[in-house]
C-alpha cells in the first residue's frame, strides 16, 4: 500500500524532488548533471531519482558508463488523469450548487 506521500502528486510536494523533475521536463539529465544545478549531493539526486522512478514520474536508460533520466510521459499521463478527475469532481459540484440556487431571472 503506497502513503499520500509516496502517489505522484505528493512526491512533488518536496522542493528538492520538485527541481529535480522540473529539471528533467527541460531535457534527460544524468545524476552528476543534476547535482552540478542543485544545492543537493549527488546521493541526495540518485535518492530523489529512485523516489521519482518508483512513482512513475521518471524513467532511466543507461548511456555509455552514465545512467541518463527523462520525464516518463506514462506517469505525466496518470498526474494529469488525476488532476482531470479532480476538476471534473469540483465543477459537477459547482454545477450542482448552480443548479439548486433557483435564481430569479434577470431582465
Amino acid at each position: 500500500m503506497t502513503s499520500p506521500a509516496d502517489s505522484p502528486l505528493g512526491l512533488l510536494g518536496d522542493p528538492s524532488r520538485r527541481a529535480v523533475f522540473e529539471l528533467l521536463a527541460h531535457r534527460p539529465s544524468s545524476v552528476g548533471e543534476l547535482a552540478d544545478l542543485l544545492p543537493i549531493t549527488r546521493q541526495a539526486v540518485s535518492q530523489h531519482l529512485s523516489a521519482l522512478r518508483a512513482g512513475g514520474l521518471v524513467s532511466v536508460t543507461p548511456d555509455g558508463n552514465r545512467r541518463v533520466y527523462r520525464i516518463d510521459p506514462a506517469g505525466i499521463d496518470a498526474l494529469r488523469a488525476y488532476l482531470d478527475r479532480v476538476w471534473t469532481d469540483a465543477l459537477t459540484g459547482f454545477q450542482k450548487v448552480a443548479d439548486a440556487a433557483d435564481l430569479p431571472p434577470q431582465e
